[in-house]
Protein backbone atom coordinates (compact mmCIF):
# COMPACT_ATOMS: atom_id res chain seq x y z
CA UNK A 1 0.00 0.00 0.00
CA UNK A 2 2.97 2.19 0.02
CA UNK A 3 5.66 3.44 -2.15
CA UNK A 4 8.98 5.53 -1.53
CA UNK A 5 8.05 8.84 -2.50
CA UNK A 6 5.04 9.25 -0.16
CA UNK A 7 7.10 9.52 3.41
CA UNK A 8 3.82 9.73 4.71
CA UNK A 9 3.23 5.90 5.07
CA UNK A 10 5.85 5.80 7.50
CA UNK A 11 3.67 7.76 10.12
CA UNK A 12 1.62 5.66 12.34
CA UNK A 13 -1.38 8.20 12.46
CA UNK A 14 -1.91 8.21 8.95
CA UNK A 15 -1.21 3.95 8.76
CA UNK A 16 -3.84 4.10 11.71
CA UNK A 17 -6.64 6.45 9.71
CA UNK A 18 -6.15 4.44 6.71
CA UNK A 19 -6.47 0.64 7.97
CA UNK A 20 -9.86 1.84 10.07
CA UNK A 21 -11.23 3.45 7.44
CA UNK A 22 -10.70 0.71 4.53
CA UNK A 23 -12.09 -2.16 6.75
CA UNK A 24 -15.42 -0.38 6.38
CA UNK A 25 -16.14 0.55 3.36
CA UNK A 26 -18.80 -1.72 1.40
CA UNK A 27 -16.99 -1.32 -2.10
CA UNK A 28 -14.07 -2.38 -1.29
CA UNK A 29 -15.67 -5.43 0.70
CA UNK A 30 -17.05 -6.25 -2.48
CA UNK A 31 -14.10 -5.82 -4.49
CA UNK A 32 -12.16 -8.01 -1.85
CA UNK A 33 -14.99 -10.71 -2.27
CA UNK A 34 -14.50 -10.89 -6.36
CA UNK A 35 -10.71 -11.53 -5.67
CA UNK A 36 -11.62 -14.00 -3.73
CA UNK A 37 -13.39 -15.49 -6.44
CA UNK A 38 -10.84 -15.63 -8.68
CA UNK A 39 -8.68 -16.76 -6.72
CA UNK A 40 -6.82 -20.41 -8.85
CA UNK A 41 -7.62 -23.96 -6.89
CA UNK A 42 -4.25 -24.90 -4.97
CA UNK A 43 -1.54 -22.10 -5.40
CA UNK A 44 1.34 -23.10 -3.25
CA UNK A 45 3.60 -19.88 -3.33
CA UNK A 46 1.76 -16.62 -3.02
CA UNK A 47 2.96 -13.31 -3.02
CA UNK A 48 1.31 -9.94 -2.09
CA UNK A 49 2.69 -6.86 -3.48
CA UNK A 50 2.31 -3.96 -1.38
CA UNK A 51 0.33 -5.35 1.39
CA UNK A 52 -0.07 -3.32 4.00
CA UNK A 53 -1.54 -4.94 7.51
CA UNK A 54 -1.50 -8.17 5.29
CA UNK A 55 -4.86 -7.98 4.94
CA UNK A 56 -5.64 -9.12 1.30
CA UNK A 57 -2.61 -12.23 2.56
CA UNK A 58 -5.34 -13.43 4.67
CA UNK A 59 -7.85 -13.44 2.97
CA UNK A 60 -6.04 -15.67 0.56
CA UNK A 61 -5.03 -17.65 3.51
CA UNK A 62 -8.70 -18.19 4.83
CA UNK A 63 -10.27 -19.13 1.50
CA UNK A 64 -7.22 -21.31 0.13
CA UNK A 65 -5.91 -22.94 3.52
CA UNK A 66 -3.37 -25.57 1.67
CA UNK A 67 -0.81 -22.40 0.56
CA UNK A 68 2.33 -23.23 1.32
CA UNK A 69 4.18 -20.80 1.57
CA UNK A 70 3.01 -16.17 1.28
CA UNK A 71 5.79 -13.73 1.08
CA UNK A 72 3.94 -10.20 1.78
CA UNK A 73 5.85 -7.07 1.09
CA UNK A 74 6.01 -3.66 1.57
CA UNK A 75 7.89 -0.54 2.37
CA UNK A 76 6.05 1.14 5.01
CA UNK A 77 7.41 0.35 8.44
CA UNK A 78 4.25 0.56 10.45
CA UNK A 79 2.61 -1.22 8.00
CA UNK A 80 5.22 -4.37 8.21
CA UNK A 81 5.26 -3.63 11.75
CA UNK A 82 0.82 -4.59 11.82
CA UNK A 83 1.14 -7.17 9.12
CA UNK A 84 4.21 -9.26 11.30
CA UNK A 85 1.66 -9.01 14.22
CA UNK A 86 -1.35 -10.53 12.08
CA UNK A 87 1.07 -13.15 11.16
CA UNK A 88 3.13 -14.18 14.07
CA UNK A 89 1.88 -17.71 14.91
CA UNK A 90 1.56 -18.89 11.12
CA UNK A 91 5.08 -20.04 9.41
CA UNK A 92 3.47 -19.81 6.03
CA UNK A 93 4.32 -15.88 5.74
CA UNK A 94 7.34 -14.21 5.52
CA UNK A 95 6.63 -10.82 5.71
CA UNK A 96 9.53 -8.22 4.04
CA UNK A 97 9.97 -5.11 3.97
CA UNK A 98 10.55 -4.52 0.01
CA UNK A 99 9.89 -0.92 -1.81
CA UNK A 100 7.70 -2.13 -5.38
CA UNK A 101 10.35 0.66 -7.34
CA UNK A 102 12.96 -1.72 -6.83
CA UNK A 103 12.63 -5.48 -8.93
CA UNK A 104 10.86 -8.28 -7.13
CA UNK A 105 12.83 -10.95 -8.99
CA UNK A 106 13.92 -12.26 -5.89
CA UNK A 107 10.36 -13.38 -4.60
CA UNK A 108 11.01 -16.63 -7.21
CA UNK A 109 8.28 -18.59 -8.79
CA UNK A 110 5.07 -17.88 -7.69
CA UNK A 111 1.09 -19.35 -8.61
CA UNK A 112 -0.44 -16.26 -7.94
CA UNK A 113 0.19 -12.73 -6.99
CA UNK A 114 -2.34 -10.11 -5.32
CA UNK A 115 -2.41 -6.63 -4.77
CA UNK A 116 -4.34 -4.59 -3.29
CA UNK A 117 -4.16 -0.70 -3.48
CA UNK A 118 -0.67 -0.31 -3.69
CA UNK A 119 0.56 -0.34 -7.23
CA UNK A 120 -1.02 3.14 -8.46
CA UNK A 121 1.36 4.66 -5.71
CA UNK A 122 4.01 3.86 -8.84
CA UNK A 123 5.15 5.87 -11.88
CA UNK A 124 3.49 4.56 -15.46
CA UNK A 125 7.32 3.35 -15.90
CA UNK A 126 7.33 1.03 -13.06
CA UNK A 127 3.99 -0.25 -13.59
CA UNK A 128 5.01 -1.62 -16.93
CA UNK A 129 7.94 -3.49 -16.09
CA UNK A 130 6.47 -4.66 -12.82
CA UNK A 131 3.51 -6.15 -14.70
CA UNK A 132 6.54 -7.79 -16.90
CA UNK A 133 7.88 -9.43 -13.91
CA UNK A 134 4.93 -10.66 -12.49
CA UNK A 135 4.53 -12.50 -15.55
CA UNK A 136 7.63 -13.88 -15.96
CA UNK A 137 7.31 -14.86 -12.24
CA UNK A 138 3.79 -17.03 -12.30
CA UNK A 139 4.32 -20.06 -12.58
CA UNK A 140 2.05 -21.74 -15.86
CA UNK A 141 -1.66 -21.03 -15.49
CA UNK A 142 -0.71 -18.63 -12.13
CA UNK A 143 -2.63 -15.60 -11.61
CA UNK A 144 -2.55 -12.05 -10.51
CA UNK A 145 -5.38 -10.57 -9.49
CA UNK A 146 -4.77 -6.55 -8.20
CA UNK A 147 -7.36 -4.78 -6.54
CA UNK A 148 -6.57 -0.81 -7.23
CA UNK A 149 -7.61 2.26 -7.46
CA UNK A 150 -8.08 3.16 -10.98
CA UNK A 151 -8.77 7.11 -12.70
CA UNK A 152 -12.11 7.55 -13.37
CA UNK A 153 -13.15 8.76 -16.91
CA UNK A 154 -13.58 12.53 -16.13
CA UNK A 155 -12.98 14.89 -13.02
CA UNK A 156 -16.22 15.11 -12.32
CA UNK A 157 -16.51 11.17 -12.06
CA UNK A 158 -13.61 11.51 -10.68
CA UNK A 159 -15.23 14.11 -7.53
CA UNK A 160 -18.27 12.05 -7.25
CA UNK A 161 -15.84 8.73 -5.93
CA UNK A 162 -13.75 10.76 -3.64
CA UNK A 163 -16.94 11.80 -2.26
CA UNK A 164 -18.21 8.35 -1.79
CA UNK A 165 -15.69 7.14 -0.33
CA UNK A 166 -15.24 10.15 1.96
CA UNK A 167 -11.92 11.70 0.94
CA UNK A 168 -12.14 15.47 0.45
CA UNK A 169 -8.88 15.40 -1.64
CA UNK A 170 -6.61 12.88 -3.50
CA UNK A 171 -3.63 11.83 -1.94
CA UNK A 172 -0.41 13.08 -2.88
CA UNK A 173 1.16 9.66 -3.95
CA UNK A 174 -1.47 8.66 -6.45
CA UNK A 175 -0.82 8.25 -9.65
CA UNK A 176 -3.76 7.35 -11.21
CA UNK A 177 -4.38 5.41 -14.69
CA UNK A 178 -7.22 4.09 -16.62
CA UNK A 179 -8.48 0.44 -16.52
CA UNK A 180 -8.15 -0.25 -20.33
CA UNK A 181 -4.65 1.38 -20.50
CA UNK A 182 -3.73 -0.93 -17.80
CA UNK A 183 -5.49 -4.16 -19.33
CA UNK A 184 -3.46 -3.30 -22.51
CA UNK A 185 -0.45 -3.09 -20.40
CA UNK A 186 -1.11 -6.28 -18.97
CA UNK A 187 -1.38 -7.77 -22.19
CA UNK A 188 1.72 -6.35 -23.86
CA UNK A 189 3.86 -8.11 -20.85
CA UNK A 190 2.36 -11.52 -21.75
CA UNK A 191 -0.35 -12.17 -19.36
CA UNK A 192 -3.71 -14.03 -20.87
CA UNK A 193 -7.14 -13.80 -19.88
CA UNK A 194 -6.40 -10.08 -18.94
CA UNK A 195 -9.99 -8.41 -17.97
CA UNK A 196 -11.59 -5.46 -15.29
CA UNK A 197 -13.39 -8.69 -13.39
CA UNK A 198 -15.47 -5.99 -10.84
CA UNK A 199 -15.27 -2.38 -10.84
CA UNK A 200 -17.17 0.72 -8.63
CA UNK A 201 -16.34 3.70 -9.57
CA UNK A 202 -12.61 4.17 -9.35
CA UNK A 203 -12.09 0.61 -7.33
CA UNK A 204 -11.28 -2.16 -9.81
CA UNK A 205 -10.21 -5.74 -9.69
CA UNK A 206 -8.16 -6.24 -12.73
CA UNK A 207 -6.62 -9.79 -13.65
CA UNK A 208 -4.57 -12.04 -15.66
CA UNK A 209 -2.75 -15.23 -16.44
CA UNK A 210 0.33 -16.88 -17.18
CA UNK A 211 -0.06 -18.97 -20.31
CA UNK A 212 -0.30 -22.53 -19.52
CA UNK A 213 1.79 -25.27 -20.93
CA UNK A 214 0.45 -26.52 -24.00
Amino acid sequence: MTEHHDRSWHDDTKVDEYLARVGTLAPRLAGEAALVEVLPAAPARVADLGCGDGRLAALVLDARPDVSEVVAVDASLPMLEKARARFASDPRVQVVEHDLEGTITALGALDLVVSGFAIHHLDNARKQSLFGEITSQLNPGGVFANLEVVASATPELHAQFRAAIGRAADDPADKLVDVETQLGWMRDAGLQQVDCIWRWRGFALLVGEAAAVS
